[in-house]
């Protein structure tokens, strides 16, 4: 039959082997629980660090109570302290079963129970349990409960008495020496203690060594004279830079002559020049007398110089050759550009 417990009751135990399984409800941002047991003489204290079982000391020295470790169960996850009540030392009077939660407050552990089993019956239901709920909530090491010696047999009762200070604090007050404290209160998955890798110490200063005396400050240097520089080889002169050739003006720039005309080839005038006496008049302009025009009086014969007969049906006397222009010797051609200059 399972007594489920209220804190503060207590049950008779019958069997000579029980297991305290603790166990709880993992999830996000939930810590994780570890178990342990404090073995306690008639004064209520340990009588060594050696009556501490938990993570790092596993196994008390009797073999008697020992941790099994962690497990996953379809409820959640346990941990587990056996005992072997009939072969516990007389000298132990109680034994505490505590859950520690490594720092954090167990109002963040859902559903925390500790369950009693009796070790020789596989399989069988528990012979009571309780559901351990810290008092303030700030606690992060419990109590859960205790097995203790009442005349010849065991009993078992629930407590759910709270740590703040976590298994240290618990541990000192039930006897534990500081340096014990501190190694329980190590995590076994937070690897070895800080002062596993100590930092290379610095060589303490000793007082000799603050009384010495500072050294002299050393001697200032004697100025050296500067070492004369070496002469060095003259240099050459520099040639004197010719003047420079002034630029030509557009009036002193001489401009060459138009090129001579061959002989017998008359020179033929250039646009704009005035044109040769024997040249025909243009359209409009008054006609020669010696071609009277259609229709006006004709010259009678016998006033044509050569006496030859004129007028209609007649061929018009024939015109003198104009004589050849003379080129003017003092003609030149107007300035040029570039382009007409020859190369």
């Amino acid at each position: 039959m399972t007594h489920a417990m209220l804190k503060g009751s207590n049950v008779p135990l019958e069997a000579a082997t029980v297991r305290a399984v603790l166990r709880w409800t993992p999830g996000q941002g939930i810590p994780d629980v570890d178990a342990s047991a404090l073995l306690l003489g008639p004064d209520d204290r340990v009588r060594s660090d050696e009556d501490f079982v938990f993570y790092n000391q596993p196994r008390h020295p009797s073999g008697k109570v020992w941790r099994l470790g962690k497990k996953r169960v379809a409820e959640g996850l346990t941990d587990t302290i056996q005992t072997e009540l009939l072969g516990v030392e007389p000298a132990v009077r109680r034994i505490l079963l505590v859950a520690s939660a490594d720092g954090v407050a167990f109002d963040q552990v859902r559903d925390l129970r500790i369950l009693l089993y009796d070790a020789a019956a596989a399989d069988a239901e528990p012979l009571a349990f309780f559901d351990v709920t810290p008092e303030t909530g700030e606690e992060t090491a419990l109590i859960c409960g205790e097995l203790y010696r009442r005349g010849d047999g065991w009993k078992f009762r629930a407590l759910g008495e709270g740590y703040s200070n976590g298994l240290e604090g618990l541990a000192t007050d039930f006897g534990i020496s500081v340096d014990g404290a501190e190694a329980a209160q190590e995590s076994p998955a937070a690897g070895p203690p800080a002062s596993a890798h100590p930092t290379e110490p610095q060589a303490p200063r000793t007082p000799a060594a603050a009384e010495a005396p500072a050294p002299p400050a050393p001697a200032p240097p004697v100025p050296q004279a500067p070492e004369p520089t070496p002469p060095t080889a003259p240099l050459p002169p520099v040639p004197p830079v010719p003047p420079a050739v002034p630029a030509q003006t557009a009036a002193t720039v001489s401009r060459p002559l138009p090129p001579e005309q061959p002989p017998g080839v008359p020179a033929q005038p250039g646009y704009g020049y005035p044109q040769p006496a024997a040249a025909p008049p243009a359209y409009g302009y008054p006609h020669p007398t010696g071609a009277p025009a259609y229709g006006y009086p004709q010259t009678p014969p016998a006033a044509t110089a050569t006496g030859a007969p004129s007028g209609y049906g007649y061929p018009p006397p024939a015109a003198p050759p104009p004589a050849a222009p003379v080129p003017d010797p003092d003609f030149r051609l107007p300035p040029q550009g570039p382009q007409f200059i020859g190369r």
